[in-house]
């Protein structure tokens, strides 16, 4: 499929503003065919990521005061709607959306042709931001004396004031318009109430996310299709996927600094404190048990962190919701087990003296038209916290996709909860799709936060529709700021655990930054018989909605357990790489009153062990001497060279009796070159993981040599996913002591 390069759609692809889905899948195609489009496409999105930060050091001018006051008394006057600093954002959403134009007019033909520098680029795009200022500086008369609402100059100035557009100035011969934020559209008076209300702000994309809230120049409300016209009850969203693919997108500059990107002025963020597993003797601790995590969140955070100029913060970073982030090319399971299970062991990359040990599970697959029939509540915080464009306007996007993509066999309830908690809509059959999404889209953030109660009412109404055999499931979406009824963490994992005996599982998506209360919605989401992600954008939100619906909904077996037992003839010490928080007592493998994790539809989880080879010495603190016994000898199974033991306990997702698994595992001394490409990369994941966290156990690794690892195990990458890992890698090392020469 041929595509030329100065096609407009490659640029709106890589803004995601390409709405119409066919276009975007022919883009697609034609990236996956083309290097020389995929690198245009990476170059847009990289200048856009530039540019953006570029915008973000401009100055936004404000109103004179005599017009601020005037629009204040006429927004509390009669048919008024509320007060607020209109002419600040009305004047830089015009800064804004002249500097997009300036993008996508200028800018954008010469990355088309040539390619040009990113840095060269952004020069260029300051220099005409700067113009661009001098034009429209709060000294000049016109916005202060001689631009009166009663001249025709004046008129069109406050109409642009009012309504976010930038109308033509007489100097600068430029015209654009930008489309129209859902508040200032309560704010026209002139407008018919049948006018569809744009989205406010939208979320950041994967890369150059910034420029989307000023990405519409050039594109009228006129242009955006009605409801009616999209046909009943589907969504048409404004965010495309941009690739990352690797090979295609420059590499991050060695002196490259954060950027200055605005955050919130308070940081209330929690996460829990991780200790490193240690590494264990085997002659002490031939067991080690834990249950599965098949969460993701930790990643899409770190991905924020990073991609906003920092580094996370060490407790942030959960190693094993890193690793099980991607997906692997595991067996597919035979029979009628629920997952397949396999290992593969190799020189560990950070210590060639040690052993790695990778165990992988493979969740059954269920085909789109096999899906049970799903009763699903989602319970929504719209509290006066989520009014952020990355908190409530992009759950509200995210649940769109996701309402989306259900069948007239599934059920659909909305609660809500702020100060209290309320069903806004009953359970409705999905062939209602017009219903629920107008009710979504009639969802406004205010108010404090009683999260218990907006459990206790998802839960009873998740019940009260349970479908048997079916998908039974509670959705809960907030940014875990819970300030008001149940607050503390303890009471409402204690709710969520009471609640889950119900056979209603639970799927946690955080939002937001700032006040992000992750260290309560990971346990929440642990107790609840879940998982839970981060939807840091509308790429992420599609992820886990739309491509990744089935392992986010239906569950093919709960509380899975491991337990390794190690042949002390073959190994003398080995440490759990993660799962530090899913550790289990060697007794709860076999009780199965214990809870453990659950594996969704498709779902791959990925295990690492370290190991030292039996006769290597490793400093370990040591115990006494036993007063009373001594360590029992070695069997005759012992002597067979077996490594290790793999069992694993599963229960039917309806069930309450457990099934045993067993595999006994050889080393067949393989070195780290001749591992798969799959154990490369996931390697690389780790030892990156291990570095963020600044783990005593990291070894030799440095982040140039996990750059090196995951190129290395990159393979087929079809979602971009492994190449924007790869991106992430250069930001951090960009942002670390590593990229700094040394003096």
């Amino acid at each position: 499929m041929n595509i030329d390069p100065k096609d407009p759609r490659l640029t709106a692809y890589a803004l995601g503003e390409l709405e119409n889905e066919d276009e975007r899948v022919e883009i697609e195609k034609a990236l996956d065919g083309s290097e020389e489009l995929t690198q245009i496409v990476a170059q847009i999105g990289q200048t856009a990521a530039l540019m953006t930060e570029e915008l973000q050091k401009e100055p936004s001018p404000g109103l004179a005061p005599k017009h601020q006051q005037r629009i204040e008394s006429e927004l509390q006057g009669p048919g008024g709607f509320f007060s607020l600093n209109v002419g600040k954002w009305a004047f830089g959403g015009a800064l804004a959306a002249a500097a997009c134009l300036i993008f996508a007019a200028v800018l954008t033909p010469n990355l088309l042709q040539s390619k040009s520098d990113g840095n060269t680029v952004v020069q260029r795009f300051r220099q005409e931001i700067n113009a661009l200022s001098s034009l429209s500086s709060p000294s000049d008369e016109r916005l202060t004396e001689e631009a009166d609402p009663n001249t025709d100059f004046g008129n069109r100035r406050y109409q642009a004031e009012q309504t976010g557009a930038l109308v033509r100035n007489e100097d600068s011969e430029m015209v654009a318009q930008m489309e129209e934020p859902a508040a200032a559209s309560k704010l026209r008076k002139t407008e018919p109430e049948s006018q569809p209300a744009a989205a406010s702000a939208p979320a950041a994309g994967m890369v150059g996310g910034e420029l989307r809230e000023f990405a519409q120049v050039g594109r009228s409300r006129a242009d955006t299709p009605a409801p009616s016209e999209r046909g009943a009850g589907s969504y048409s969203d404004s965010s495309s996927k941009l690739p990352n693919r690797e090979a295609e997108t420059p590499a991050v500059v060695a002196d490259a600094r954060p950027l200055d990107i605005p955050a919130p002025d308070f940081n209330t963020e929690a996460y829990d404190r991780i200790e490193d597993n240690p590494f264990l003797e085997v002659s002490q601790n031939p067991l080690s048990t834990f249950s599965i995590d098949v969460d993701t969140a930790s990643y899409a955070n770190v991905r924020r962190f990073l991609q906003r100029g920092t580094l996370p913060p060490k407790d942030a970073v959960r190693i094993e919701e890193m690793l099980n982030y991607f997906s692997y090319d595991y067996p597919v399971p035979s029979g009628e087990g629920p997952f397949s299970a396999s290992v593969e062991v190799a020189q560990a990359p950070w210590a060639l003296e040690h052993r790695l040990v990778r165990i992988g599970l493979k969740g059954k697959e269920v085909a789109m038209e096999n899906r049970p029939s799903s009763n699903l509540v989602f319970l929504l915080d719209v509290s006066g916290s989520m009014q952020p464009s990355n908190k409530l306007p992009l759950l509200k996007k995210a649940m769109r996709l996701l309402v989306d993509r259900l069948g007239e066999k599934d059920r659909v309830a909305i609660v809500v909860y702020a100060g209290a908690s309320g069903l806004v809509l009953p359970s409705t059959s999905s062939d209602q799709k017009e219903r629920i999404l107008a009710a979504l889209e009639n969802l406004e953030a205010g108010g404090s936060t009683n999260g218990g109660s907006g459990i206790r009412l998802a839960y009873q109404t998740a019940v009260s529709h349970f479908i048997s055999g079916g998908i039974n499931r509670v959705i809960l979406a907030t940014d875990g700021d819970f300030n008001v009824g149940t607050t503390n963490q303890g009471d409402l994992t204690r709710l969520i655990e009471d609640n889950a005996r119900s056979g209603v599982f639970l799927t946690v998506l955080g939002f937001g930054m700032g006040n992000y209360k992750d260290s309560t919605l990971e346990k929440l989401a642990d107790k609840g018989n879940g998982n839970y992600a981060y939807i840091d954008n509308i790429n992420e939100a599609r992820k886990v909605l739309v491509d990744e619906i089935n392992s986010t909904l239906i569950t093919i077996a709960k509380d899975v357990k491991i337990q390794i037992e190690f042949n002390p003839l073959q190994v003398s010490a080995y440490r759990l790489i993660g799962y530090e928080n899913r550790l289990l007592r060697q007794e709860d493998f076999n009780d199965d009153t214990k809870d453990a994790g659950e594996i969704g539809a498709g779902h791959t989880v990925t295990v690492f062990y370290e190991i030292v080879p039996a006769g290597r010495g490793l400093s370990i603190p040591g115990v006494d001497p036993l007063k009373y016994q001594t360590p029992m000898g070695t069997t005759e199974v012992a002597q067979s060279g077996e490594l290790l033991t793999l069992k694993l306990r599963y229960k039917q997702p309806d069930g309450q009796t457990s099934r045993l698994l067993e595999f006994p595992v050889r080393d067949a001394d393989q070195a780290y070159s001749q591992a798969s490409q799959d154990f490369k990369f996931a390697a690389a994941v780790a030892s990156f993981g291990m570095i963020l966290r600044e783990s005593p156990y990291k070894g030799n690794g440095t982040l140039a040599a996990v750059l090196e690892l995951a190129e290395e195990g990159k393979g087929s990458d079809p979602h971009g996913y492994r190449g924007e890992f790869l991106e992430l890698v250069k930001l951090a090392r960009a942002l670390s002591s590593e990229s700094r020469p040394t003096r």
